[in-house]
């Protein structure tokens, strides 16, 4: 089988798009969008805690789906997207974990609760970080795409139950303000504020992929070509 050299890549203009969506989304956050009335503007880290939540819900489920479909495809393709979605989803979660003790302490009195939502989070992310660094100590192409494979199901197995958390155990954190079973808890003004940030997230999300997957390619291709295409694929 043939190899190839990596590809000269320009400018991805998904970038562009995505940083022109956070830009705006967060002029408006900031000066658009009026503080809420007991917490002040400590709320206004919802817009980055809540959608850097959910974006990296979705790129460890994400990394979870292609992990489950390259035991049965052995598609090279689904590894690489499984880990550009994971390394992006480690820096989302880190996000997460920044900006939950920065709003907690103002309005909890305190950085830090082991709770079980804030508990789950922590582990999601070294579970997850863990992943990480099992790919970088395999060598061999095929083992380290099964073991992280398996690794990405098992570590997403814990997403539903961070979310159901706030329902199944007391907690300091507060219930969904949207998905929530009394209909949204918020004016219109900051739901407007709210979607328009989970969308720039999505979209940043989207493409710090691109971006990272390019990388993989670029990476495997140059292992293919010192290696005499013995790993193409």
């Amino acid at each position: 089988m043939s190899t190839s050299a990596p590809t000269r890549r320009g400018f991805d203009p998904i970038a562009l798009i995505a940083f022109a969506i956070v830009v705006t989304a967060y002029v408006r956050a900031i000066w658009f969008t009026p503080p809420e009335m007991t917490q002040g503007y400590a709320q206004k880290i919802l817009y980055v805690h809540a959608p850097a939540a959910w974006v990296a819900f979705l790129a460890f489920g994400l990394t979870a789906l292609a992990g489950a479909f390259w035991l049965f495809l052995k598609d090279p393709r689904l590894d690489r997207f499984a880990e550009s979605s994971a390394e992006v989803g480690v820096i989302f979660t880190t996000a997460v974990l920044v900006t939950g003790p920065l709003w907690g302490k103002p309005v909890w009195g305190t950085w830090w609760t082991w709770d079980a939502r804030l508990t789950g989070t922590l582990f999601l992310w070294f579970v997850y970080l863990g992943y990480l660094v099992l790919r970088s100590a395999v060598d061999e192409r095929e083992m380290r795409a099964r073991y992280s494979a398996i690794l990405g199901i098992l570590g997403a197995l814990l997403i539903p139950f961070i979310h159901l958390s706030v329902y199944l155990f007391r907690t300091l954190h507060p219930l969904p303000v949207v998905a929530n079973t009394s209909g949204i808890q918020m004016p219109p003004v900051m739901i407007k504020t709210f979607f328009l940030a989970f969308f720039a997230f999505t979209a940043l999300y989207i493409a710090f992929v691109r971006v990272r997957m390019a990388l993989a390619t670029d990476r495997d291709a140059l292992d293919d070509a010192a290696h005499g295409g013995a790993h193409a694929g």
